[in-house]
């Protein structure tokens, strides 16, 4: 993650700080932070919702002298996959990911009892709670990085994780859907009034309505596509250091190269580390997810947004017609195509 240049992580102290403020976030959550924001400055004026409008997650915040163990344990009793990092001074000064815990600890079989200042991500990038929600995903997605802290006031009041802001990602590639419906009808009617055979106007229509305003999961796929595949009795270890090399977060199981499972960064932070198993002697079907939903290479990419945001999963494998696996796309990728419409 790269830090966002001219920000002063020392401007930027963690909310608990602030007695009042820790109080209602803990009685009333992110529902009681909403009900205190009058609802007219919660949208822009072009009708887009902002940062302080989505569901907001009380931050998770530990002090950066804490064990990497801790932390992960902390994590998995609140179910969440990042935590902020506060310094002596209840300032914050860094991040801690599943994907660091994997790339930065058990790929390179880091001891767990190591301080996470070791391993997180200095002076994280933040946003500010009146920025619109489609600014915030581009600056995950221009980062490559799922978390952002919400400053209001000078304070972290929040954190923002970039599933919260996949309905947005829907919402403006379905507007721009919208807009090409129209255009599709007037060109359907100037076909009309030239007289077009009905067989080639319609073969015209729906080329123009699937290429321009529906572009399926094939046009973001590269012709070499990077992708973590695994046995089934590969150690997590083993995917760990693959994961790493590929710099992913993901990896997916298959024989025949046919999916059976999906091991991820969440994953191992959760079955793996905090139920104390050994990475290097456990086999990713143990902990694997097995099963897991896949998209073709024909699925919208509008569609595989829907499929993201309602089943809660942030790693999609894409088969092709054979139902082979193809590529694996993250919510990053996707996104970073939706909003580019």
């Amino acid at each position: 993650m790269k830090s966002q240049s001219g920000s002063s992580r020392r401007s930027l102290s963690i909310v608990s700080v602030s007695s009042g403020r820790k109080k209602m976030l803990e009685n009333g959550g992110s529902d009681s932070f909403r009900k205190l924001v009058p609802s007219s400055h919660s949208m822009s004026l072009s009708g887009e919702r902002t940062v302080k409008r989505l569901r907001l997650s009380k931050a998770l915040t530990v002090p950066d002298s804490t064990s990497i163990y801790e932390a992960c344990r902390r994590m998995a009793a609140r179910k969440v996959d990042a935590l902020l990092l506060t310094d002596s001074n209840a300032l914050l000064c860094g991040i801690l990911t599943d994907k660091d815990i994997t790339a930065r600890v058990i790929a390179r079989e880091l001891n767990l009892e190591t301080p996470v200042s070791k391993v997180m991500t200095k002076n994280p990038v933040f946003v500010l709670s009146d920025s619109l929600a489609v600014e915030a995903l581009q600056k995950m997605v221009q980062g490559k990085f799922r978390h952002l802290p919400v400053v209001q006031n000078g304070e972290v009041i929040a954190l923002l994780d970039i599933a919260k802001c996949l309905y947005d990602a829907i919402a403006r590639m379905e507007r721009a859907a919208e807009k090409g419906k129209a255009i599709v009808a007037a060109v359907e009617g100037v076909e009309k009034n030239w007289g077009t055979s009905i067989s080639g106007q319609n073969t015209f229509i729906e080329t123009l309505r699937e290429r321009m305003f529906r572009p399926s999961l094939s046009t973001i796929i590269t012709d070499n596509p990077k992708i973590v595949t695994v046995s089934p009795d590969d150690t997590v270890l083993a995917a760990a250091k693959k994961m790493l090399e590929s710099q992913l977060s993901s990896a997916v199981v298959t024989v025949d190269n046919k999916p059976q499972g999906i091991l991820t960064s969440k994953d191992i932070l959760m079955r793996v580390i905090t139920q104390n198993l050994p990475p290097e002697t456990t086999p990713v079907e143990k902990v694997m997810t097995p099963n897991p939903e896949c998209a073709t290479v024909d699925t919208s990419i509008v569609d595989a947004l829907h499929q993201m945001h309602v089943g809660k999963f942030l790693h999609l494998p894409v088969l092709n017609r054979d139902g082979e696996i193809v590529a694996i796309v993250d919510v990053i990728h996707i996104t970073h195509a939706a909003i580019a419409t």
